[in-house]
């Protein structure tokens, strides 16, 4: 499997989960959460289901663009990914426990979510391509 494909199929489970999750925290969560538990919850399936979404970008674009570009897409997707993982998942663990150390963690997960736009951004301004656009 090429690796713009392993990354589309990654960015689909993600995808997958984020709509699982928000329907569990809609309905299984609604009586049994305080609101505030609840929000952070839905928050962290509102992040999960943008960056699966900026995670699959990444993948297609590394299959449609030029090979000067691949390195810093897959390194974009990465990025996406380990933000998944410790922005949304502190959230979940934090609102699923109520232990609010694991707000520590969600700051990491951002920041991975800022890198990878910036990488996705610088990926989509380097010149010359195959196949077309940008």
């Amino acid at each position: 499997m090429s690796a713009a494909r392993a990354w589309i199929a990654v960015a689909a489970a993600n995808g997958f989960i984020a709509v699982a999750a928000g329907a569990f925290g809609a309905h299984a969560l609604k009586e049994r959460l305080a609101p505030d538990l609840r929000d952070i919850f839905d928050l962290a399936a509102r992040y999960q289901i943008i960056h699966a979404l900026a995670m699959l970008a990444a993948g297609l674009l590394v299959e449609r663009w030029s090979t000067d570009r691949p390195r810093v897409l897959i390194a974009a997707a990465w990025c996406f990914f380990v933000g998944i993982v410790l922005f949304s998942g502190s959230l979940y663990a934090l609102s699923l426990s109520g232990v609010r150390a694991w707000g520590a963690v969600t700051p990491f997960g951002g920041a991975a979510f800022l890198a990878g736009w910036l990488l996705l951004m610088i990926g989509a301004m380097r010149g010359g391509s195959a196949g077309g656009a940008p």
